[in-house]
């Protein structure tokens, strides 16, 4: 059974910076596609980043390419979301979780199961 647990979200003033941490447990983590995802109030789960499997490429959504970067550490079993120059637009509770493939087409995560998220709220 996999297990997403996420953390590092916090409150921030627009312009700064958060780096959100998800460990992932039930799986063999070198083996999927990862990404982040971001859930507005009011809105649906969104995909914000997808890396492959090796770490070797990675894909942003328009509205945070140049601001974030995603990274993983299969040997720790984590992914990793850096967030800088942070908007109020930002604001939402981060989950992650696999992706089927690496591909633009691509957003519907692989598992059913979630975490609790990480809340991140950007405001002045």
């Amino acid at each position: 059974q996999v297990v997403f647990v996420e953390s590092g979200g916090a409150s921030v003033q627009p312009g700064g910076s958060l780096k959100l941490s998800c460990k992932v447990s039930g799986i063999d983590l070198k083996n999927y596609v990862m990404g982040w995802y971001r859930q507005a109030p009011g809105t649906q789960r969104e995909l914000v980043a997808r890396i492959t499997s090796a770490g070797f490429s990675r894909s942003y959504d328009d509205s945070v390419q140049g601001r974030f970067t995603i990274s993983r550490d299969n040997a720790e079993s984590a992914i990793y979301l850096e967030m800088n120059n942070l908007k109020p637009e930002d604001t939402g509770t981060y989950y992650c979780n696999a992706l089927t493939r690496y591909s633009p087409t691509v957003t519907e995560a692989w598992f059913d199961a979630w975490g609790q998220g990480t809340q991140v709220t950007v405001s002045s």
